[in-house]
């Protein structure tokens, strides 16, 4: 298929219309009513005639090979190359939002890079990647898009990547997360008002997502959240955070706190201590959870991987640079034996910390 043909409107699933005569998106809890020729917030989700249609399919941002420890993903094949690629958009409207000039553009022409599902497996598999990421603005709203790519992925032996906020209604939930082998979920903060002041959105929307990817799908789950100094940082609110965590989702599921820095319309607010991160990493672990880590952080014993065990430093990472390997074949540990949750292979990928953007399609 032709760079021209991916910029022509695809054709959009999961609304109905409503009696009114407007178009109701039913891709996540937002539910925006479309007249003809208007948006949705996300903005690449859009009414033409009596449809609606997503006129992002084939256009990206930009294309990077990554080290997946970045997604953040510390337990899913560890060391290996991903490629990476969002769009532009996004449903929620975080104002703290640390990728704004992609999720808050409303410049699609800005969409320079044009690859069909083909494409995008054909370079990944070139490229020595193991997986392809959906990320930098949130996959959910090109939903049609990933699930395309990521068939063509499969078909090619690679992995699937969804880095997301979990954003996403329960139909559409399903066959977004079907197509995919790993997800870190953005879960933001533990309250309705941070969910409905900072990013627009519900809570309670996130919690049903981590839930159903946890106990109904065998996609390898990770957690990640922004701690942003006075707003979602205190003890009280890791504290409960974590605990929802231990008791919903078990105490194997990764979580990665990590550091804010100034941006967007929270550009006055300063930047995370990494003090803040080992306190909340501390009082996860106290909660009962295995595995917590930081991140945006130099912090070699925040980053590395134990055995929940005996203790036994696993997986040593120092930023994205793995070192110690204490993993058999199966993923156990070599002192105790007990098994790391997660996907392994029998050895560590030696990606390292390299950041490669490359070309895609036409």
């Amino acid at each position: 298929m032709s760079a021209q043909a991916f910029t022509l409107s695809h054709p959009a699933r999961y609304w109905h219309a409503l009696a009114d005569g407007r178009l109701q998106c039913d891709l996540c809890p937002r539910y925006c009513h479309l007249h003809e020729g208007s948006r949705g917030l996300c903005f690449v989700r859009m009414r033409e005639g009596d449809a609606i249609v997503l006129d992002t399919y084939g256009r990206s941002s930009g294309f990077c090979v990554d080290p997946i420890e970045k997604k953040p993903l510390n337990h899913f094949l560890p060391g290996t190359p991903v490629l990476s690629f969002g769009t532009a958009g996004c449903n929620l409207a975080c104002k703290f939002c640390q990728n704004w000039d992609i999720s808050r553009s409303r410049d699609t022409d800005r969409l320079a890079a044009h690859a069909g599902p083909e494409d995008i497996a054909a370079t990944a598999q070139r490229l020595g990647c193991r997986s392809v990421a959906y990320t930098y603005n949130d996959p959910v709203i090109f939903l049609e898009y990933a699930v395309d790519v990521a068939a063509a992925c499969h078909a090619r032996g690679l992995r699937n990547v969804a880095v997301t906020a979990g954003y996403i209604c329960a139909e559409p939930r399903v066959e977004f997360f079907a197509a995919m082998d790993a997800a870190n979920v953005d879960l933001k903060a533990f309250t309705e008002d941070f969910y409905h002041r900072v990013c627009g959105g519900h809570l309670q929307a996130v919690l049903e997502t981590l839930e159903y990817l946890h106990h109904e799908t065998s996609v390898w789950l990770e957690i990640t959240t922004l701690l942003i100094p006075g707003y979602n940082d205190s003890d009280a609110e890791v504290e409960q955070l974590s605990g929802w965590i231990a008791g919903h989702l078990g105490a194997d599921v990764p979580l990665h706190f990590t550091a804010f820095h100034p941006d967007w319309k929270f550009d006055q607010v300063p930047a995370t201590p990494a003090a803040t991160l080992r306190r909340a990493r501390g009082i996860a672990r106290r909660q009962g959870l295995h595995h917590v880590y930081t991140g945006n952080v130099h912090d070699v014993e925040g980053g590395s991987t134990y055995c929940a065990g005996c203790g036994e430093c696993l997986i040593e990472r120092d930023v994205y640079r793995l070192g110690r390997w204490r993993l058999d074949e199966q993923g156990c540990c070599l002192n105790c034996g007990r098994r790391l949750p997660g996907v392994f292979e029998a050895h560590p990928g030696d990606w390292g910390s390299r950041r490669l953007p490359v070309a895609c399609g036409q």
